[in-house]
């Protein structure tokens, strides 16, 4: 909780033990990067050398008949342990807190976390509690929240106890419970058995730098019985990336319908597969509502009768007929639509379950072009009948701008023509790649209320479709996943059909590369073409590769104004590029970027010089660095009389 103390704001733990608070303990090392900006709030506790006396407020000090608390950096002493709390990022800082704690004789470490769901990031966060007591003994308390905070970020709980680096219990990772309790029983002497077995732990513990305690006369565990078990190391639950992507952006999309107030939600369902995902997420989400309610959870209940506007005495029982009742989807087709998506998005939708609208957008489009040739006196033409790059841009954006309008439109007045009350969230389904290289038109049907998928790579969601047609029971996904991707913006001749791919240029597969280069190892333009040489040396020349970086940064430049109205996203990857909150970088750059688009240019010239020297070279030449960049660091071992 927050703590004013004097003039400062602490973000503290607060250790309470029979309606008296133990101690205060406000956390030293604050998050500050990424999604989390602690600083902006808290200050971090520096005066680590004692522990001070803190006044309590006069209505909890009348409550606890309680006047002082000890706060700061320290650990608790039981008349049989030591317990110290480790607070969130102190976890991962450099040097963290338990290491010195462990010296000092603290066997049990809380950590009260507040950690958000990343696709593959459960095993970081796993390998460090194994490695904080693997070396060092000890036993580890994680809790974390669950749920959706409120915003873009879902929480996945996934509770934990591990004992001397082995976990012993592991709670869920997505979950539509408000509060999970992981238990286990665990033998004490067990830490001090192999802290004792350690020379170099003996050594260090007797030279430790001293930690401020607080003493209190309480036993905590319980005295030797033969009829308790301990609880045994267990094999570590990880979901598959495709299992992840359905029940992260499941979850949070329940969190957030049940807490805003919303009937239902309405997706744009274009028979593609970005929206495709995003329908299976939803139908995902109706399958895990149905099943917590079949086990008993009355909360999860209580919810679903609410939105699902169930009368007395009923439920879901059925995840297709809750998905009619709190799902909408339109196919919005033009004459640039093909008979294939619409067919698919009608199978997926009735696989799914949701109420489902074909309509179509000519009627509106050829209105706003008669009314644009009144204006003007001229009538634009796709670039296949003859037209310009700008006329083939502005008739594509017209289409995408008018779904974006009749979504929301549908949005707020289909529940009231269903007689429901309330109104409906609309969903967005552009991916993490489409955002990063702005390929997406401005308020178009990418804007919406929320988007389950806008961190969520291309590969990824293509490999969550296939495991989705299987898991899920949705088979069609396998014939959208095979599909290669098309706006269908553009109209379609027996020698041309528009592709994603090719519009933008590059591949998904080369875009996943350039998001994590430039968010992940923050690279420019020279950085990333020098990354870039080492990755793809054996099969692009240096000017390929340069042409490539050019491009990439060409785009993502001049699409950046796009990313401060992006809808707000599930966080899945690291590389989001919404700038609202994962990617503080300006949105106005020089897109010709002249100096370092002129320094690629230099190294490819340097690098292309150097092949030639090394084709004409001795063989016992040829290894021989070119430039300031990477080098060769070997390691190995060999006879220890050898020297080195």
């Amino acid at each position: 909780m927050p703590v004013i103390k004097g003039s400062e704001r602490y973000n503290c733990q607060v250790l309470c033990l029979n309606r008296k608070i133990v101690m205060i303990r406000p956390k030293m090392w604050l998050a500050n990067d990424g999604n989390y900006r602690e600083l902006r709030w808290f200050t971090a506790w520096k005066q680590k050398e004692h522990l001070e006396d803190f006044l309590l407020p006069s209505d909890i000090s009348e409550a606890l008949s309680q006047t002082t608390v000890p706060f700061g950096y320290g650990y608790i002493q039981f008349l049989d342990t030591a317990v110290a709390a480790e607070v969130c990022e102190e976890l991962f800082s450099p040097i963290p807190p338990h290491a010195e704690l462990a010296l000092n004789g603290v066997e049990v470490f809380l950590n009260a976390s507040g950690s958000h769901h990343q696709l593959r990031k459960l095993d970081i966060r796993l390998r460090a509690f194994i490695g904080a007591t693997h070396t060092r003994g000890g036993v580890y308390m994680y809790s974390n929240h669950q749920g959706c905070d409120g915003g873009r970020l879902y929480y996945d709980g996934c509770a934990c106890i591990v004992v001397n680096g082995d976990v012993v219990a592991q709670g869920s990772q997505f979950s539509l419970k408000d509060v999970e309790m992981v238990v286990a029983q665990v033998d004490l002497d067990a830490v001090a058995s192999l802290r004792g077995s350690i020379s170099s732990f003996q050594e260090q513990a007797s030279c430790k730098p001293k930690v401020s305690s607080v003493s209190v006369p309480y036993m905590l565990c319980e005295s030797f019985k033969l009829q308790m078990l301990l609880s045994s190391p267990l094999k570590i639950q990880y979901h598959s990336p495709e299992e992840e992507i359905a029940y992260g952006p499941g979850c949070w999309l329940w969190d957030y319908l049940r807490r805003s107030g919303a009937s239902g939600l309405l997706l744009p369902l274009s028979g593609g597969a970005d929206s495709s995902s995003v329908a299976a997420i939803v139908g995902c989400m109706c399958q895990l509502v149905v099943k917590e309610i079949a086990n008993g959870d009355e909360q999860v209940k209580a919810d679903a009768i609410r939105i699902g506007h169930y009368a007395d005495g009923q439920f879901p029982i059925d995840s297709k007929e809750f998905a009619r009742r709190i799902f909408y989807t339109v196919f919005m087709g033009s004459e640039n639509s093909s008979n294939a998506t619409r067919t698919r998005a009608k199978v997926l939708a009735e696989e799914i379950g949701s109420w489902h609208l074909d309509v179509s957008i000519d009627g509106v489009v050829s209105a706003l072009l008669s009314l644009f040739q009144t204006l003007t006196g001229k009538r634009p033409r796709y670039k296949v009948d003859g037209g310009s790059n700008i006329e083939n841009l502005g008739l594509q954006n017209i289409q995408a701008r008018i779904r974006m309008v009749l979504a929301f439109m549908l949005a707020s007045l289909l529940p009231w023509v269903h007689s429901k009350p309330g109104f409906y969230l609309v969903l967005g389904s552009s991916n993490v790649d489409e955002g990063l290289r702005g390929y997406l038109t401005k308020y178009d049907c990418s804007s919406a209320d929320i988007n389950p998928i806008g961190s969520i790579s291309k590969q990824d969601l293509r490999r969550f479709l296939r495991w989705a047609a299987v898991h899920l029971g949705y088979s069609s996904l396998a014939e959208v996943e095979a599909a290669p991707p098309t706006a269908e913006l553009e109209p379609i001749r027996s020698d041309y059909s528009q592709l994603d791919e090719v519009d933008m240029g590059m591949t998904y597969e080369e875009l996943s590369v350039y998001g994590r280069l430039r968010k992940i190892f923050r690279c420019g333009p020279v950085s990333m073409f020098k990354n870039l040489c080492y990755k793809w040396g054996t099969k692009l020349s240096p000017a390929e590769v340069a042409e490539k970086v050019k491009h990439f940064f060409k785009y993502y430049s001049i699409n950046r104004h796009k990313m401060t109205v992006l809808t707000p996203s599930y966080h899945a990857e690291s590389y989001s590029p919404e700038d609202n909150r994962f990617d503080l970088r300006q949105f106005l750059y020089n897109a010709r970027w002249p100096y370092q688009f002129r320094k690629i240019d230099e190294l490819v010239r340097q690098l292309n010089g150097d092949r030639v020297a090394i084709t004409k070279s001795d063989e016992d030449t040829a290894g021989v660095r070119s430039d300031g960049g990477m080098g060769v660091i070997a390691a190995g071992s060999g006879n220890p009389s050898a020297g080195f």
